[in-house]
């Protein structure tokens, strides 16, 4: 016996609610978006031509289709016609994957982004899910969307570029040698700039031009073949020299590209090349990426960033700065791994922000080990007298304070070193382990005290029980949520191009990590009608399926 199926019988069409089961994760979708203050959406308003979809169904709609690892235009155009959930939230829209890719690119949408993160933490906070202690920070390098062999490097350009510089000069020194164009007026001899690049391409086609039309007033064929032999000279010069100009600008626009990087992408110019995990072919290679910064709270994502380059070190301090800007408060404890310990960084969450950095440095676990602390060699293991500000080497000689030193690094930023030098070592049997300083002379210690007192503090930080149970916290809370991003949700490629549309989508992209994350947890936890009117689940199909029969009832009643 089968139960009873026809494709001959009308069914009525039913609110697609009543498909959806308890806690799917469309409804989160609906309420975290519902939450955005309804003045965001102001700027997307048109004054004129067709109407647009609203922004509120976009946002659902894109939303939605992330949780469900579908990051296509095209693919999330074909859920709105096969998926309940997506036609619940469309409500019988339709929007093409045009306006899908439009709308998700869009500069405004970054706002909304913002909002969604900020009410999706206090909702968090106020079920008491997450207890705002502490907020762990982490990056990882996601694969942009751009060609694999489309990279340019910094060390290339600068290379090409003073190789042309060279050219230029010594091919204009042969213009004004053979006398074929006047001296033009140059700002500096070390280079010709584009405008005098220019003005030498002018110089050369008046020449060239004046050739011509003495060619077209001979008639001699003897005078017009000298002529067009004495014309090939500067022809040739006139072609390189153009050359040589468009090079110039281009090189020139390489490096406003560059910036501060080494590499960038043809295809996307924001994207650096970069060593990623995923080398299969364990040969090193590089691919155009990002550097993204998360920072997380419970296996949440409460706050993101993207950056160009790829070490950590230098992310710290900007994503700080747009987390208080843009999203919340900072809590008492900063935590991170050690690709974030500096002296910068210690000095800026410790001293600016007054908070309390549980970042180790990258010594920080060599240091602890036994081998470590017997190294006599070492100048840390040496004994000091205070008094005298010196040193004792494991040779008993005297390592003396000598001067001060300053070191200023590519980013401007200054450290300073005591330095300190050994009375002796012309003699010392221990030299060869101790110093690879040259032959006649000492070993010398350089000392950052700021450095050294940065180290100890966050060893002291560590050490205690509270602090050191909340750094061990680190690797359970920010670690699963690039894990959960990339696996589960198999976010492993950007599917746009550029910066400010790459941070759109990782913010779709975290969006639905939590939503996911948030789904899974409440799962087993049934509704309460009373709390969510519009999740009726179960209890909104019992008045609906009684209405319809009464309709179909009243219908087959009437003669």
């Amino acid at each position: 016996m089968f139960k009873h199926y026809t494709m001959n019988q009308v069914v009525l069409p039913l609110d697609l609610e009543m498909k959806l089961q308890e806690n799917d994760i469309a409804y989160a979708v609906n309420d975290v978006v519902e939450t955005i203050p309804a003045e965001a959406f102001d700027t997307f308003l048109r004054v004129t031509g067709c109407p647009a979809y609203h922004p509120r169904m976009m946002m659902k709609v894109i939303l939605c289709a992330y949780t469900q690892s579908v990051f296509s235009g095209r693919k999330i155009e074909g859920l709105l016609q096969d998926s309940v959930r997506m036609m619940w939230l469309a409500q019988g829209y339709e929007p093409s994957y045009r306006t899908i890719n439009r709308f998700r690119v869009h500069p405004e949408v970054k706002e909304l982004l913002r909002q969604c993160f900020v009410q999706f933490r206090c909702q968090l906070v106020q079920e008491k899910l997450i207890d705002e202690e502490a907020i762990f920070i982490d990056g990882t390098k996601i694969e942009a969307n751009a060609n694999k062999f489309t990279f340019i490097w910094r060390k290339s350009i600068e290379k090409y570029s003073a190789n042309l510089v060279e050219k230029s000069n010594q091919m204009y020194d042969e213009l004004l040698e053979l006398e074929i164009i006047p001296e033009i007026e140059r700002e500096t001899s070390d280079e010709l700039s584009t405008e005098e690049l220019t003005k030498v391409v002018e110089k050369l086609d008046e020449k060239v031009e004046a050739y011509d039309k003495k060619i077209e007033a001979s008639e001699i064929g003897s005078e017009r073949k000298q002529l067009r032999s004495e014309r090939k000279a500067p022809k040739q010069y006139r072609k390189q020299f153009k050359d040589y100009l468009a090079r110039k600008q281009k090189y020139q626009n390489d490096m406003e590209i560059f910036e501060e990087r080494n590499s960038y992408s043809k295809t996307d110019h924001d994207a650096t090349f970069m060593r990623m995990k995923d080398d299969y072919m364990k040969n090193g290679q590089l691919k155009a990426g990002y550097n993204v910064q998360a920072a997380t709270e419970g296996q949440y994502v409460l706050a993101y960033d993207v950056f160009p380059n790829p070490t950590d070190t230098r992310t710290l301090i900007p994503f700080l700065d747009k987390i208080e800007e843009n999203f919340f408060e900072l809590p008492d404890y900063i935590v991170a791994d050690a690709g974030y310990g500096s002296e910068q960084n210690y000095e800026d969450v410790i001293n600016h922000r007054k908070r309390t950095p549980l970042i180790t440095y990258n010594q920080y676990r060599k240091e602890k080990k036994k081998k470590y602390k017997q190294n006599d060699f070492h100048a840390m293991n040496w004994e000091y007298n205070e008094e005298n500000d010196t040193f004792i080497c494991p040779n008993g000689k005297r390592v003396m304070f000598s001067h001060m030193s300053n070191r200023t690094d590519k980013h401007g930023f200054t450290r300073t070193f005591k330095v300190y030098e050994c009375e002796d070592c012309s003699s010392c049997p221990l030299r060869s382990l101790c110093t690879k300083a040259k032959e006649g002379k000492n070993r010398k210690v350089y000392y950052n005290e700021k450095w050294e007192e940065q180290k100890e503090y966050i060893r002291q930080q560590l050490s205690q029980k509270k602090t050191g149970e909340i750094y061990g916290k680190r690797k359970i809370d920010v670690e699963p949520v690039f894990g959960f991003l990339k696996a589960n949700l198999c976010f492993t490629r950007m599917s746009v191009r550029g910066k400010g549309k790459v941070e759109n989508e990782l913010g779709f992209a975290f969006l639905a990590v939590n939503l996911r994350k948030y789904i899974a947890r409440n799962r087993n936890q049934p509704i309460d009608p009373e709390n969510h009117p519009t999740k009726n689940g179960s209890n909104h199909q019992k008045p609906m399926i009684g209405t319809i029969f009464q309709f179909i009832w009243l219908v087959m009643s009437q003669p």
